[in-house]
């Protein structure tokens, strides 16, 4: 067993012939440009590349592999210079019906053991989204159809960012995982905590006690991939070793989360977006005490306290550190 990092959340901004992926990411952000900044830059071992179904991105993927620099492995995966392991991932945002009977919509990680399981589920996911091509498209399903669609080619889900007030399970569908998912609850074997949560907020529901945590970048730039990343126990770099830690299986397992103070989350607390600021507190916010107002984004550390409920944050026994960092971006003159 050794000890290897990994950022399971990289998007891609452009193509390698200039086609647009993530609109709002950098157009440096390429699939051969991240393979080499995990390498050359960040340490990283393991790496989730999220936008690997868009069709422009799987003709560079094929032409990376057919140019000699990199190659697939039986267990999953693409293995670049021996050191970073690539995970083939698809974001998908689908649609979902809330605790208030309203329509709401959360992202999701989807990630494959090869080039050939998410071709496959890109052109079944193209009668679902209207542009397959772009980064985080609107399926017509649910996640409760999705995940049948990722198990059909051999892939996980994983809920994305949570507690997020757009685009997130918690934070803008439900006040639990299982009204969503039913009896498919268990095959999700983790969650993406995001930028404005840790360990600590998320213990308060006591559904995820059974979920490993997982703290990863959500990069839409080259410098910000591994500003959260976690730490894991593997025999390899691999799709199959990186299941089995997130299930904890043969004694891998998740050994540490690196991620930032949620206080320095953009969403960790409610806004008004009538007085146009924060509003501080130690109650949950569900209007504005200035001007009374609704018209807020409800933060993720108010949304869990309304959900929560567990009494004490009591973490179960196999789950890891959570290491606080202060990306070095943040810090003037150190990058």
């Amino acid at each position: 067993m050794y000890e290897i990092f990994a950022d399971m959340h990289v998007h891609i901004g452009r193509s390698e012939n200039g086609k647009p992926i993530k609109i709002t990411a950098a157009r440096s952000l390429n699939f051969a440009n991240i393979a080499e900044e995990c390498v050359e830059k960040k340490g990283i071992n393991l790496v989730g590349i999220i936008d690997c179904a868009s069709p422009y991105v799987i003709e560079d993927i094929e032409k990376f592999l057919e140019n000699g620099e990199a190659y697939e492995i039986e267990d999953g995966g693409i293995i670049y210079k021996d050191k970073v392991c690539i995970i083939l991932g698809s974001e998908i945002e689908t649609n979902e019906v809330n605790d208030d009977g309203k329509t709401g919509s959360a992202h999701n990680l989807c990630y494959f053991p090869s080039l050939k399981d998410i071709k496959g589920f890109s052109e079944e996911m193209s009668h679902h989204i209207k542009n397959i091509t772009l980064s985080s498209q609107r399926a017509d399903i649910s996640a409760y159809y999705l995940i049948d669609i990722v198990k059909k080619y051999n892939g996980i889900l994983i809920p994305a960012h949570a507690f997020t007030p757009h685009k997130s399970f918690y934070g803008n569908c439900t006040s639990s995982l299982k009204r969503i998912f039913k009896e498919k609850y268990d095959y999700i074997p983790a969650i993406e905590l995001g930028l404005s949560s840790d360990t600590f907020l998320a213990d308060k529901i006591s559904e995820l006690e059974s979920k490993s945590f997982l703290t990863n970048s959500d990069a839409h730039s080259l410098p910000k991939i591994a500003r959260e990343y976690n730490k894991l126990q593997v025999e390899g770099i691999s799709f199959k070793e990186f299941l089995k830690a997130l299930k904890m299986e043969d004694g891998r397992k998740i050994l540490a989360n690196y991620g930032m103070d949620p206080k320095l989350g953009k969403y960790h607390r409610t806004y008004c977006e009538t007085c146009d600021k924060r509003i501080p507190g130690d109650a949950p916010v569900t209007s504005c005490p200035d001007c009374d107002s609704k018209n807020i984004t409800m933060g993720v550390f108010d949304r869990i306290e309304i959900i929560k409920d567990k009494k004490d944050t009591k973490s179960p026994s196999f789950r890891p550190p959570y290491v606080y960092q202060i990306p070095l971006t943040f810090i003037p003159r150190t990058w």
